[in-house]
């Protein structure tokens, strides 16, 4: 269906077609006042700002007017109402609360610039927080407002009188006061003028009558007499604090101008951080390389991996294998990324270039009311897109609504041409005719939807480098079509053409196998690195725990020195004593191991040692005693106490010893992870930290865009075992990292 351009501008119809509307949508609430998606002026310094602010945690702007109206009426010295005074004063006061933060950097630079004047600061003081106007700044309209609330207490003390008047009572609906039109009134029944004398305010559904007293309308005149000068004084305020604008307004339009830069900035940072997104700006050349993109009208879908660095991608492939929403990712992308916008992306491995305009060949444009054709409505918009220079071109359908033959032949030549003017093109197609006249260009990029021959799906992955198969007959019988007409379909179809597919079916299986070849590679290549890695940071752990045992070690034998020293100085013997014992328990003690009890057998004849005798054994008992001879005397002893006097084979000895693996440590680098794979790897790292009894750890997160940092603080906050947590020190790691306690 053709949109009406006259309705949609540009861009609008552009986000519409890549299917963007719902995301800008939701971006745009996080604006504080409406504003145009392009940042005017020089976009690498606005992506600086934006990174700068990503690196601070900050509230959000309230909602602010446009000034344009405010800024007129100060011009033609008007007098402006209260609400828009207060919408200046939002403003300034929100840049005050950036001002007193002193922040450090680019973004404190620029709030360094905000001077407030004094007039304008005897201006805020006359309203709260809320923008009421602070009436107990004026004698006067605290005394008025004193006299509206005695008036309206004694309203309500004579409405209360008469509900309780017994001649009312049969005509009281309820004993209640109601609020109708702004007005106190009674709910009563017909005939109660006999005892109640008012105005009927309304009727009710049930055919009775709101009735305001006459005993309170003399309190009402008086309420509004009171208003009506209150009135005035408001009045006065206004124009005193609008002749006081109008003496700054170089200083209003100032501050007019930056919020809206400011704006652009904040909704960008909070976008992103609210969505989880990144965000990215566009580089300087043409190049296209995404990784693990994901559109954000999709939800569960596959990240994309695409290097579109030539000037044309022609993507090929089975039917409703994603080769439309491919084209939309890669034009989505580049729009994104020329106006900042946060995305779905591994920013870090993605390039995106930048282009002055980008245009989409997507819909149908065939259309009833201008009599135009498919086709030739296809011709009418490509007309339009050889007026462009430097732009990024995506077709979808590339030949729909002619003969294919005829319109690889036209669209080659077509292609060639918005080349040559600088264009960078992505188009799809089913017809191989296109894709075989330019696949053997330097600059095409071939690209070729997947799929799954098992289970006869599309699999949404693509394969670069080959050309691939529409699938239709497969297709067909997947979506309801009988095999009877499948199969003669086949035949029609022909032997030549079906050998031609499976060639390139072929060609596709072994790039398959291939791709997966070098994806086992990589993970193989990245655990050994993950092995290396860890081993290099276990040997540095060794190391410095042993460069540490060795500094104490040193320091406690100079301190026993020392005291050794002082000893030889003493001058008596009980001084040098006690000198030399305080220097010995400075001395790191030597850890006793404790000896396991020896099993010695003893026999008949053998020769032993009792005490510092020697003797032979003559007897023994099942009770291990033993009577030996020792220098002509016979000793009955135990034979616990006897040692052999010959050299005795002990039998071999087997030491075990058991390597447990510290896991835990002290610190928890989580430096170039995304959110998720930290969150794992932080809920192992402290439940091993717990087991080692550690009660403290420190981790390592890194300021980056504030995602990783925000990620740490959602978990440890829910985290069952953390006491509390708060930034490091500025030597350890500042806003960098985190202190736990467990």
């Amino acid at each position: 269906m053709q949109i009406d351009t006259s309705k949609k501008s540009k861009i609008e119809l552009l986000i519409d077609q890549l299917d963007l509307k719902d995301h800008i949508s939701s971006f745009q609430q996080f604006f504080s006042r409406d504003t145009a998606l392009y940042i005017e002026g020089d976009q690498e310094l606005h992506f600086r700002y934006i990174k700068a602010l990503d690196k601070i945690e900050f509230k959000a702007p309230p909602k602010i007017a446009n000034f344009s109206n405010i800024k007129n009426h100060l011009k033609k010295r008007g007098v402006l109402n209260f609400e828009q005074i207060f919408e200046i004063i939002k403003v300034v006061r929100y840049f005050r609360y950036f001002k007193n933060r002193e922040l450090e950097g680019i973004i404190g630079e620029w709030m360094s610039r905000f001077i407030i004047d004094e007039r304008f600061t005897k201006i805020d003081e006359y309203f709260t927080h809320d923008g009421h106007f602070n009436e107990s700044l004026d004698e006067t309209l605290y005394g008025l407002s004193a006299r509206i609330k005695e008036h309206k207490n004694n309203m309500g003390d004579s409405l209360k009188r008469l509900l309780s008047t017994s001649k009312l009572s049969s005509y009281l609906v309820d004993s209640q006061i109601h609020f109708i039109n702004d007005e106190e009134c009674l709910l009563v029944r017909g005939g109660f003028n006999h005892v109640l004398k008012g105005a009927v305010v309304a009727r009710s559904s049930g055919g009775f009558f709101y009735v305001s007293p006459d005993s309170i309308l003399k309190a009402k005149e008086q309420i509004r007499y009171i208003e009506q000068e209150r009135e005035a004084i408001f009045y006065t305020y206004s124009k005193e604090f609008s002749s006081k604008l109008a003496e700054i307004q170089p200083f209003i339009a100032f501050i007019d101008k930056e919020f809206d830069k400011f704006d652009n900035y904040q909704a960008r940072v909070l976008f992103a951080r609210a969505k989880n997104l990144q965000l990215v700006k566009s580089k300087s050349d043409s190049k296209i390389v995404l990784d693990s993109f994901i559109h954000p009208a999709l939800h569960k879908a596959k990240p994309i991996h695409v290097d579109f660095s030539k000037n044309i991608l022609m993507i090929t492939g089975v039917n409703a294998g994603g080769k439309t929403m491919l084209l939309k990712s890669i034009l989505a992308a580049s729009f994104m990324a020329k106006y900042i916008i946060p995305m779905g992306i591994n920013e870090n491995k993605s390039h995106i270039g930048s282009f002055k305009n980008i245009l989409a060949i997507i819909d149908d444009p065939q259309n009833v009311k201008n009599d135009i054709s498919t086709f030739a409505g296809r011709m009418q918009q490509f007309s339009k897109i050889f007026e462009y220079k430097d732009a990024l071109v995506g077709v979808d359908e590339i030949e729909l609504g002619t003969d294919s033959d005829e319109a690889a032949a036209l669209f080659k030549v077509i292609l060639d041409d918005l080349v040559s003017k600088g264009q960078k093109v992505v188009v799809t197609t089913h017809h191989k005719r296109l894709a075989a006249l330019m696949a053997d260009r330097d600059d095409v990029e071939l690209m070729a939807a997947i799929y799954d021959e098992e289970f006869r799906v599309p699999t949404y992955e693509f394969m670069q480098g080959i050309i691939g198969k529409s699938y239709a007959f497969e297709t067909a019988s997947r979506y309801g079509i009988s095999n009877k007409i499948v199969n003669e379909a086949k035949i029609v179809y022909g032997d030549n053409s079906e050998k031609l597919n499976l060639l390139i079916e072929r060609g596709s299986q072994l790039e398959r196998e291939l791709k997966q070849k070098h994806k086992k590679v990589d993970e193989q290549l990245e655990e050994l690195e993950q092995k290396k890695l860890h081993l290099v940071a276990e040997r540095e752990r060794i190391f410095a725990e042993l460069h540490e045992q060795k500094d104490a070690l040193k320091r406690s034998y100079e301190v026993a020195i020392n005291e050794a020293k002082l000893a030889a100085k003493a001058g008596d013997t009980t001084a040098i004593h006690r000198a030399m014992n305080k220097a010995n328990q400075q001395l790191p003690k030597e850890e006793k191991k404790e000896q396991l009890p020896r099993h010695v057998e003893f026999k008949v004849g053998d020769q032993v040692k009792y005490h510092s005798k020697s003797g032979t054994i003559l007897s023994l008992t099942e009770q291990k005693d033993a009577m030996i001879e020792v220098e002509g005397m016979r000793l009955r002893v135990k034979t616990k106490q006897l040692k052999h006097t010959q050299i005795i084979k002990q039998k071999p000895k087997t030491d075990v010893k058991l390597s447990v693996e510290k896991r835990a440590g002290l610190k928890c680098d989580l430096h170039g992870m995304r959110a998720e794979e930290a969150t794992e790897v932080l809920d192992t790292f402290i439940s091993d930290a717990l087991i080692s009894g550690w009660d403290e750890v420190i981790i390592y997160h890194g300021i980056g865009t504030g995602k990783l940092s925000y990620a740490v603080k959602n978990f440890l906050s829910v985290h069952p075992r953390v006491k509390k947590f708060e930034d490091a020190p500025q030597h350890l790691g500042g806003f960098g990292a985190k202190i736990v306690s467990l």
